[in-house]
């Protein structure tokens, strides 16, 4: 268990930094933060639709495999721990 515990948490490091770079290549949809960083002013560069979709579904997907190792992480630390509660 001490291997799988290792390969989830290197995978959760990955994952997280992935989502984030991802999260912040999102296109701001106008008002808050995105507005002070450049991000509300209309560029001639901004992605097409396709490419919007893809960064969409890569998030997502990427935000499942992120939530499936938080939990598996958490149900192997449960019950290698002899589950003291």
């Amino acid at each position: 268990m001490d291997v799988l515990q290792v390969i989830l948490q290197i995978l959760l490091g990955i994952t997280s930094l992935l989502l984030t770079l991802l999260i912040l290549l999102h296109k701001g949809r106008g008002g808050g933060l995105s507005d002070m960083f450049g991000g509300g002013m209309s560029s001639g560069l901004s992605s097409s639709g396709v490419a919007e979709r893809n960064l969409n579904r890569f998030t997502i997907v990427l935000g499942c495999t992120w939530g499936v190792v938080i939990i598996g992480l958490g149900l192997i630390m449960r019950f290698t721990t002899g589950g003291n509660s």
